[in-house]
């Protein structure tokens, strides 16, 4: 973390697909399976998250939009989804907007429902299940406190996939060198329309009030005698500790 801005320096941090959002992209290129449509993957983050986006393409997403400049730095959630919910607007037409439930990082649950309200359209969270109606569009399973609701939904909405939705297909080398030859997009602030301030550290409401290391403390015991002794002095301390 830096201790000025109280922001996660992403640079020393190795990139992966946050485990949901790569569950999303399995369940799109699933419905684009049965229904046709294209896919395509939109990242808002640092140039060095390319490779993790020739993942996605790997997998067979169509297209990938690489959202990236020193304006979004340090944007909060409602940043975050103000300028991902632009970049989904200048795609329009789109039909339906897959996310993960949550970040490993910061796990707000968030961003999903805040794209949709930018885009005044309807979201769903907690989705472990889509099925196709072409008729009225997609019957969606989404879980609750206490087991699982069936939902009818039209597009264009927001849905947000839990782990149970599926798992994630096998990558093989071909998938990799076709996912080289496809083009990434890169688009900043100057590619979007944003009227509103919510960009940046700026422009984000939410920030971190107070940063800090808790110290560790550490302290060393020696066990002397015979081994039988020593065995069950530690059992004792360890039970009083109520490790046991």
């Amino acid at each position: 973390m830096d201790p000025k801005t109280k922001t996660l320096i992403r640079g020393e941090i190795p990139n992966i697909i946050n485990p949901l959002d790569k569950k999303a992209v399995e369940a799109a290129l699933q419905l684009r399976e049965k229904e046709g449509g294209e896919v395509v993957v939109l990242s808002m983050a640092p140039p060095n998250v390319i490779p993790v986006l020739r993942e996605a393409l790997a997998m067979g997403a169509d297209r990938s939009i690489l959202l990236s400049d020193v304006a979004f730095a340090g944007s909060d959630t409602l940043a975050t989804s103000y300028v991902i919910s632009a970049a989904i607007r200048k795609m329009s037409p789109y039909k339906l907007i897959l996310c993960g439930d949550q970040t490993l990082d910061g796990s707000t649950g968030q961003v999903s429902a805040q794209i949709a309200e930018f885009l005044d359209i309807p979201n769903l969270m907690h989705v472990s299940a889509i099925e196709t109606r072409k008729e009225d569009g997609y019957r969606v399973r989404s879980q609750i406190e206490h087991g699982n609701m069936w939902v009818k939904v039209k597009p264009p909405v927001v849905l947000s996939v839990t782990k149970e939705i599926n798992e994630p297909r096998y990558i093989t080398l071909m998938n990799i060198l076709e996912g080289e030859k496809k083009t990434i997009e890169k688009w900043s602030s100057r590619d979007l329309l944003l009227i509103e301030p919510w960009v940046g550290l700026k422009g984000s409401p939410s920030q971190m009030s107070e940063l800090f290391i808790p110290e560790a403390k550490r302290k060393l015991e020696m066990l002397g005698g015979a081994p039988s002794e020593m065995a069950k002095r530690l059992a004792e301390r360890l039970h009083r500790l109520g490790y046991c």
